[in-house]
């Protein structure tokens, strides 16, 4: 069952929704643009907020859905974690992109939605109110990001839940290392909506 759950999980995380939506609505390969990732923040950088929305919401429920069928296999919270990383390794790393994908945040939160929600609430609002006075949108996810094992423990998750939000605190940090160096250095790019037509 573990074994079937990591697929199911892998396979949903590597559909990239970011080349889809780009290429087929728009016209446009995101990997070719800005940060050059599949990512819903990518999406709004160069296509505009509707693109990043039909690319966040979706990469969000490939990390719902991966739980989801853990759950119908298995009631072991492990299964379902192990199910909720391979998605989120699924999109960092698709198959269908030659091993190349987005940051993992919309994933990852899809999977913690899961998992445990009310970390959710609490990161969504430091993300809203970071992004929103600094207008870095990785300075939000990387925040974000590390708070996520410390709710964990505050929350009073099970033990296996805590690893988890240490693993995803570890992913969010690594897929955002360029931009960590650019905001330590005063160079990162302040989100702003992009505006290409559809083809």
């Amino acid at each position: 069952m573990d074994i079937l759950a990591i697929v199911i999980g892998y396979l949903l995380g590597a559909i990239p929704f970011g080349l889809i939506v780009g290429k087929n609505i728009y016209g446009i390969d995101l990997r070719e643009h800005g940060s050059n990732n599949t990512g819903a923040t990518n999406a709004f950088r160069v296509l505009g907020p509707k693109a990043a929305l039909f690319v966040g919401i979706p990469d969000m429920l490939k990390g719902v859905l991966a739980v989801y069928f853990a759950q119908l296999l298995s009631a072991d919270p492990l299964i379902m974690v192990i199910a909720g990383i391979a998605a989120i390794c699924g999109h960092n790393w698709s198959m269908w992109m030659k091993f190349r994908g987005g940051r993992g945040v919309a994933t990852s939160v899809g999977v913690l939605l899961m998992l445990a929600p009310k970390v959710v609430g609490v990161v969504l609002v430091v993300f809203i109110i970071l992004v929103a006075l600094t207008r870095y949108v990785s300075l939000g996810s990387v925040t974000g990001g590390i708070l996520v094992p410390f709710l964990m423990w505050y929350f009073d998750y099970p033990l296996v839940i805590k690893y988890f939000g240490i693993v995803v605190a570890i992913f969010i940090v690594l897929r955002h290392r360029a931009n960590i160096k650019r905001l330590l250095n005063g160079t990162e790019n302040k989100v702003k909506p992009g505006n290409a037509k559809r083809k």
